[in-house]
C-alpha cells in the first residue's frame, strides 16, 4: 500500500547542506524500505489529492523553500492483524475469547446471552474487523481433533440406566419434549422450507432438530454427517444462539411465579455429583480423562474408515462413550467432574471457531431464513411440550425445566435449576441433557434421511 504525502517548506530558509551530507541522506533513504522511497527534484503542481495529506518537516532541506515535494510512503500495515500463519497469535485469540466466554456467565448480560454466543459474537467481530484471519490451521484443528476430544468428556455419566432409574418424571417431560422439537421441526421446514440453501435446507433443518434435543455437539455431529457447508452452518448455529437466548428468558419469565423448594434434600446421587464438581480437579484424574478421550477418539475414527462411514466419526465417538459409560459406570463416573471441566474449555473454543470462520455478511444473507425456521421450531415445540404436558398432569416446573435440557442441554438445565431454587432437579436435570446429547446425533440423521429429504 503506498500513500502520497506533500512536503510543504516553511517560508524561512536554511542553510543548505554539503553535498557529502545530500549524499550520506539519500543512502540512508535507500537502505530503509519504510523511508522515503521517492523524491521529486522537480517543483510540483499544488493540485493535489483528497487522500494526500500535508507534512511539514525540516528534515528535508531544498533549493527552492516555496516549492512543493512529492514524497511516496510505503505503509507496512497489513489485515488481518494477526496472521493466519501465526500459530501462537491465533490460539492465543482462540483461548482468550473462550475464557471470555466462560467468565461473561458471571455477569448479567453474559448470563442472559450464554458463553457459546458470547464467544460466537466476539470471533465472528474478531475476524471481521480484520484483527484474526477467517481461515487459519487453528480452526482446522479444534474442528478436527479438539471438537471429538470434547464429546467422550461430556458424555462420562451417559450410564443410561442410572439416568433411567434417577430423572423419574422429568425423563418423561424431557421425551415429550423431544417429539415437541420433532413436530416443531415438521411444521417449521413445512412453513418455511429455506430453498435458499439448496440441499443444504433439509439437512439445516435435522441438524437443528438435533441441536433443540440434545445440544451443539449434536448440531456439528448431524452437520457433519449430512456435509452441510460450512458458511450454512456458521450461519444457523449464529441464529440459532439467538434464539436460544431469547428463549431461556421467556422460560424464567414463565417460572417467575414458581416458587423455590423448601426442601433442602436432594437424593444421595446428587449429593454424590455436588461434592465431586465441587472438589478442586486432581491432575492425575484429568490426565487419565483426557487419555481415555483420546482412545475412544481413536476407536471412532478407525471404526468409520474400517467401513467407509463418510462424516460419521462424531456419531461413532457418542455411541462408543455412552456403551462403554454404561458398561463400566463406576470408572467413567470418577473421571466425569475432570472430563466436563475440559469439555467446558473446548467447546468455548469451538464456538469461537465458528464465530471466527463465519463472514457477516453471508450471515446476515444466509441467517434470515435460518432465523425464521428456528424462530417456528421453538415456538411450536413450547406449545406443544406445555400442551401435552398439561394434558398429562405434568408439574410446569417440569416441563420448563425438560425443555431448558432439550434446547440447552445438560448445562443450562443445571443453571435453571439451581437458579430457581429446584434442588431436587438440579441432577436429574443434568442427567436429562447427558441422554439428550447421548440420542439426538440419531434421531437428527434419521429423521432428515427419512422425512425432511423428501418435503
Amino acid at each position: 500500500m503506498a500513500s502520497k504525502f506533500l512536503i510543504l517548506q516553511p517560508a524561512r530558509s536554511y542553510a543548505p547542506p554539503s553535498q557529502a551530507a545530500q549524499q550520506q541522506s539519500c543512502a540512508c533513504s535507500r537502505q530503509n524500505n519504510c523511508a522515503v522511497s521517492m523524491i521529486s527534484s522537480k517543483p510540483q503542481d499544488f493540485s493535489v489529492h483528497s487522500h494526500d495529506r500535508a507534512l511539514v518537516s525540516p528534515l528535508i532541506f531544498l533549493k527552492h523553500p516555496n516549492s512543493i515535494r512529492s514524497v511516496t510512503v510505503r505503509s507496512q500495515l497489513n489485515f488481518p492483524l494477526i496472521s493466519s500463519h501465526d500459530q501462537w497469535g491465533n490460539w492465543t485469540v482462540l483461548l482468550a475469547t473462550g475464557a471470555f466466554g466462560i467468565w461473561s456467565e458471571k455477569t448479567k448480560i453474559g448470563s442472559t446471552l450464554s458463553g457459546a454466543l458470547v464467544s460466537t459474537l466476539v470471533g465472528l467481530a474478531a475476524s471481521n474487523l480484520g484483527i484474526i484471519s477467517s481461515e487459519a490451521r487453528a480452526y482446522a484443528i479444534v474442528l478436527e481433533f479438539l471438537l471429538p476430544l470434547a464429546v467422550p468428556l461430556l458424555l462420562f455419566r451417559a450410564d443410561l440406566r442410572r439416568i433411567i432409574q434417577s430423572t423419574g418424571k422429568l425423563l418423561l417431560a424431557f421425551l415429550i419434549g423431544s417429539v415437541a422439537t420433532t413436530i416443531g421441526t415438521f411444521v417449521a421446514f413445512f412453513m418455511v422450507p429455506m430453498r435458499s440453501l439448496g440441499q443444504d435446507s433439509w439437512k439445516i433443518a435435522a441438524a437443528l432438530m438435533g441441536r433443540h434435543i440434545g445440544g451443539a455437539v449434536n448440531y456439528v455431529a448431524i452437520s457433519e454427517a449430512l456435509n452441510v457447508s460450512p458458511s450454512v452452518l456458521a450461519a444457523g448455529l449464529a441464529a440459532d444462539n439467538v434464539i436460544c437466548a431469547v428463549y431461556f428468558t421467556t422460560l424464567f419469565a414463565l417460572a417467575s411465579k414458581i416458587p423455590p423448594e423448601l426442601s433442602t434434600f436432594t437424593n444421595d446421587v446428587g449429593s454424590n455429583m455436588e461434592l465431586e464438581t465441587g472438589n478442586k480437579l486432581p491432575v492425575l484424574q484429568t490426565a487419565i480423562a483426557i487419555a481415555v478421550s483420546f482412545a475412544i477418539c481413536k476407536m471412532g475414527s478407525s471404526f468409520t474408515k474400517c467401513f467407509g462411514i463418510q462424516g460419521g466419526s462424531l456419531p461413532a465417538i457418542t455411541a462408543i462413550v455412552v456403551i462403554l459409560a454404561t458398561a463400566f459406570p463406576g470408572p467413567f463416573g470418577h473421571l466425569a467432574p475432570s472430563g466436563e471441566a475440559m469439555a467446558l474449555i473446548l467447546m468455548q473454543i469451538f464456538f469461537t471457531v465458528v464465530g471466527a470462520s463465519g463472514n457477516i455478511w453471508n450471515v446476515i444473507q444466509t441467517a434470515p431464513s435460518i432465523f425464521i425456521f428456528a424462530l417456528v421450531q421453538i415456538g411450536v415445540h413450547l406449545a406443544v411440550i406445555l400442551g401435552l404436558g398439561k394434558l398429562f398432569g405434568f408439574e410446569l416446573r417440569l416441563l420448563l425445566l425438560a425443555s431448558n435440557a432439550n434446547v440447552g442441554g445438560p448445562t443450562t438445565a443445571c443453571g435453571m435449576a439451581t437458579a430457581k431454587g429446584w434442588t431436587s432437579l438440579v441432577v436429574p436435570g443434568i442427567l436429562a441433557g447427558i441422554f439428550g446429547i447421548s440420542v439426538a446425533t440419531f434421531i437428527g440423521i434419521g429423521f432428515g434421511f427419512t422425512v425432511l429429504r423428501y418435503m
